[in-house]
Parts: structure tokens; sequence; C-alpha cells
């Protein structure tokens, strides 16, 4: 313990629709080596039967949505002349003149062109209504003109036209959003950048000749009238959200394998990891009276590795595969090492100890890089950067409460609010940086540009932190028995997770599985608890540890494996029903690692096998 200091697999249904020409999968193998001729216009067939191609809807949908969404495709596809055939044989378009001319606008910097086209002063058909583009409902126009202009402004000053973008920013922008200074003084700070490198740096820009214009104007086509504009790759979008609805409802996905359109998905049960597979014990010595605790545990980012910290005076580094302890790294004399995280790729590791120190480690050799000193109190949490050029600590140092080192262990920047910071978690997009301090209190930092965002206050004290790959949600886990899953930029609570316990002492939870669809946690009563990540579904519940499990991690490359650790000195490795039956019936016992079946108690060298 660290203190605060069913297996049925339901068929897919393949549809066997035969619609304007197209074939059954039968057909198709059956057939693959003959070209059949075939008249769309008399001879359609759909479940055997005929049908109306010219029919008003297409079964139950659009006829003139759908098929402006599949002229979009076709183009897409690269498909042009087919698309060119089937806009003229229905006689419907995708977009309309003026909103082309609006896309070639923004494409090309023409930005008065644009703004005339928006608002009606620029008709190609020379006639203007005055109405301008046709907008979805509740898009407001001002708005979009802030848009159009600000990438205006961004681009003079890449060119380092530096007076004219003045002159926007004064003239255009600002009677735009005068009431708005935050963003005012965002955009005036911007007139300070050296050069066009640093702007694209601390505007989170990427150039006039990057994809800047092109994401502008998807922006801009989510407030125009889908009547007019259809949104950019309407058809991938639909199918990817289906294929994202098949997932959410799959109660055990564990697959990550790129879903078919062919068939529905569903995962058997039998895949999800259930089941210890081995179990790594510390060579350290124990006593009756006090044995060691295992705090924390990651996988590295290759998911080779898994280091471990706690009350040993070591941080211990094993071998995944072979379950075989690599490496030792010792350099807290005293133990009780509360944190560790790996640089991206999987090389160096930062530990963080009671100690008051911090510590960079060479993971291949074992060398103790960089000591970073000068903390008043016990160094509590770590994170990198995704460059793996730099990390952040966290420590009970108001004054060093939130740091960042460069890899020559020098201190870059410190943030200056003063608060003991107990757990830390920095988003992979690099835009978030989260600190919960020793209270209830989560202090949210800009980590590109610094700033500090925001505070959210909790109802209970917070023990973890994590946030998603997707770098939109925060977990955090709370000492009243519940986590609550966070969206980052609303700050609404998405969803909450009961059934485990927590108390004085620190229990972490993760997000894991495929996808990341699971959330999984410790708890003060020894068990591992899963939930779905979506629903809050309690997916699988298990005996870990005793009389704690401290903390979790799942597989960065493996969706059916995860590790579990705690107050007996032990590492879990769970995986699913498979892999415990691929263990052999030989029980062997060496290097200080146990290899277990699913009750960890009978251990065989091919775990893995």
């Amino acid at each position: 313990m660290q203190t605060e200091l069913g297996t049925q697999e339901s068929p897919g249904r393949a549809s066997r629709m035969v619609s304007n020409g197209s074939r059954t999968e039968g057909e198709l193998q059956a057939g693959a080596s003959q070209k059949t001729q075939f008249d769309p216009m008399h001879s359609p067939r759909t479940n055997g039967g005929p049908v109306d191609v010219r029919r008003p809807d297409f079964f139950g949908h659009s006829r003139e949505e759908v098929t402006r969404i599949l002229i979009q495709a076709l183009n897409d596809l690269g498909y042009t002349t087919a698309a060119g055939n089937l806009g003229e044989e229905s006689g419907c378009q995708v977009e309309s003149p003026d909103v082309v001319a609006f896309r070639q606008a923004v494409l090309a910097g023409s930005w008065s062109r644009a703004e005339e086209l928006l608002w009606g002063r620029g008709s190609t058909d020379g006639q203007s209504s005055g109405r301008g583009l046709v907008l979805a409902p509740g898009a407001d126009r001002n708005s979009m003109r802030f848009r159009l202009r600000q990438q205006k402004f961004l681009e003079l000053l890449e060119r380092r036209e530096t007076g004219r973008a003045l002159a926007v920013l004064r003239n255009e922008l600002t009677p735009l959003c005068a009431e708005q200074h935050h963003t005012l003084h965002t955009l005036s700070r911007l007139l300070m950048c050296p050069d066009a490198e640093d702007l694209k740096s601390k505007a989170g820009w990427d150039g006039a000749n990057g994809r800047s214009r092109r994401n502008l104007l998807t922006q801009l086509s989510e407030s125009i009238s889908p009547s007019v504009m259809l949104p950019e790759h309407r058809l991938a979008v639909l199918l990817d959200e289906l294929k994202t609805s098949q997932i959410d409802q799959c109660l055990y996905h564990t697959s990550n394998e790129p879903l078919t359109l062919y068939t529905d998905h569903i995962c058997d049960r039998s895949h999800f990891p259930s089941e210890v597979v081995a179990e790594l014990s510390s060579p350290a010595v124990e006593t009756p009276k006090q044995p060691e605790e295992v705090w924390q545990l990651r996988f590295s980012p290759d998911g080779k590795r898994l280091a471990s910290c706690g009350t040993e005076k070591a941080v211990n580094i094993w071998d995944v595969e072979k379950c075989k302890l690599m490496q030792e790294l010792h350099g807290h004399p005293k133990g009780e090492i509360g944190d560790l995280a790996w640089s991206p790729d999987s090389k160096l590791l930062v530990t963080c100890g009671v100690d008051r120190y911090a510590k960079l480690w060479n993971t291949d050799t074992g060398e103790c890089l960089k000591v970073l000193e000068g903390f008043e109190e016990p160094v509590s949490s770590c994170v990198w950067a995704s460059d793996g050029q730099s990390f952040v600590t966290g420590s009970f140092d108001k004054w060093k409460s939130l740091c960042q080192w460069n890899l020559l262990g020098e201190c870059v920047y410190t943030w200056t609010e003063a608060h003991r910071t107990q757990d830390v978690a920095l988003s992979r997009d690099q835009r978030w940086l989260v600190a919960m301090d020793e209270g209830r209190t989560l202090h949210v930092y800009n980590f590109g540009t610094r700033e500090h965002m925001y505070d959210l206050m909790l109802n209970a004290r917070p023990t973890s932190l994590s946030i998603s790959r997707d770098s939109r949600h925060l977990l955090v886990n709370k000492t009243d028995n519940e986590a609550i899953l966070i969206d980052m930029e609303t700050r609404e609570t998405m969803q909450r997770y009961t059934g485990h316990t927590g108390g004085q002492y620190t229990i972490r939870s993760d997000f894991g599985g495929a996808n990341e669809n699971f959330v999984i946690s410790g708890s003060e009563d020894g068990h591992v608890f899963i939930w779905h990540k979506s629903t809050a579904t309690l997916v699988h519940e298990a005996e870990a540890h005793h009389p704690r499990c401290n903390a979790v991690s799942w597989s960065p490359v493996d969706p059916c494996l995860f590790a579990t650790c705690g107050d007996d000195n032990r590492i879990r490795l769970w995986s699913n029903k498979d892999r415990a039956r691929a263990i052999s019936a030989s029980n062997r016992q060496s290097n200080g690692a146990t290899r277990g079946s699913n009750d960890g108690r009978h251990f065989s060298e091919d775990v893995w096998a």
C-alpha cells in the first residue's frame, strides 16, 4: 500500500441482397472467373424478388441524400467518370456552384473572394441575393468570417508581413471579438514570434503550405447546410460511426483487427483476459513481519518489458515474453519508489522516490544517467512528453511541484502555482497537462503554451490520473469507491465506475484493451475490476492480491494482456483462456519468476506458446 504522502458467438448476418446487378457472396465465390452480363434497369433482384430501382426512397432513406453521398464517395475513391455519370443520370449535385467557388477561394487563400461568397456579394450567377451561403441551423456567419480572417492573419505573420498582420488584427479581427479579450490577447502575442517555426509551434498551426487551409475548410463546412455542401468524406464518416457503434456494443472487445463491413461484429467471451497466466515474484529478501509491497507497474510502449516499483530499494524490469527478471535498477537506497515512466521509445525510464530524488535510467544497460536534485519533499509522479525529449515530474514540494526536464537533467520550466502534486498526466497530443494535488483539486494546464487552463474541484480525494490515447478523456480514481471519466474539453463527467473500494492509500486505475474499450482498476479489497468504458458495465471482477491490489497496467500492444500488483509483493499477468490452456503441464520456477495456469499455483515455461 502506498500512503498519500457466455461464449456463444453470434454469426454475422452477411446480407444476401442483390441489387442493381450485384451478386451474393456464394455466387461470387462460385463464379469468380465468370463475367456476368447484367442489365440493372431490367433485371434488378433483391433477395430473389424484383424491385423498382426508381422507387422514391432507398429502403427508408432519402433517395437524393443517398445519391449525393454516393457521388461524393465515388470521387473520393477516384472514380470521377462514374461519379459524373451518376450525377448526370440522377440530376443531383454534391455542391452548389457558389459552394464550389467558396471551396476554391479558401484553398487558394483568396480571403476577400471567400467573404464575398459567404455574404452573397459574389454569387457565381452574377445575381446577389444578399443571403450568401445557406448555413446550417444555429451557425453564425460572423464566426465563419472570424475564422477566415484569423487564417489570413496567421499567413501574413508566416510571410513576416507584420504590419499588414497588425492591421488585420486591429481593423478586421477586433470588431468581431471585441469582448473576447483572451482571444485577442492570444493573437496579439503571436506578433512577437521571431520566426515562422515559433509561430507554428505557439499557434498549433502548420502553415499555409500545410493542411491549415483544408482544416479551415473542414471547420467551415460544419456551418454550411448539407443541402448545398456535404460534409467531407460523408460515407467514410458514416461507416466509421457504424464500426465504432458495433465496437461499443461489443462487451468483450479484444481484437485489434480492422472490422469488416460484410458482417456484424462480436467478440467471443473466451478471448477476454480473465485468467492468471504468470506470476512474477521479486527476488528481494522478505521478513514475515514486513513483506515488500509493489506500488506501481507499467508496460513499456513496445510491450516487451514491464517495470515495477514499491517499497523495495530497486526498480525491477521484466521480460514480458519470457517472464524473466532482466534488470534491477538500484539508486533509491531508502526504497519507497512511488512512480515510474517509460520514454516513448522504450529505452529510458524515470523513477520518483520518497528520498526526494527523481532519476533517469538507461534500461538496456541499467546505468543511472541523471539524478534530479533540489526537491525539499518527496517526488511523487512523472510522465514523458510524446517527443521523448523531455519529461515532467510532480512533487510534494510546493515550489517545485510541477517541473519539466530535458534529457541533460536540466529543469527547463517550473509551473509557479503553489500546490503539492500527488499525480500527473499528460495527453499524447501535448495539449493537456493535469496535476492532482493532495486535496480534491485537479489543476489543468496547456502543456504547449504552459498556461493554466482551469481547475476542477471533486467531491472526494483523487488517487490517480490517466488520459486516454485520443487525448479526449481523463480517468480519475477516487477514495469514495468511484472512478469517473471526464471530457477534457467540456469538463463534464461522462461516466462513473463503481464496485471497487478506495481508502487512504493510492489505488490506481487505467484505460486498456483494444481501442481502450475498458477501464481497469485495483481495489482496497485486493480485487481487480474491469468495466466497459462506454456503458460502465462491470465486465470482470477477480481476486488479484492480498490485502490490496495497488496498480494495474494494460499492454499497449496486446489487447489480451494486462498486469496487476499488490501488497503481497507479487505481479500477476492476465490473459485469456486460450493462452491459459496453452500452458504446458511441466511446472518449473526459475529466475525469480513463476509461471502459472489459471489459478496461479501451477507453473509452466511456455506461457506464450
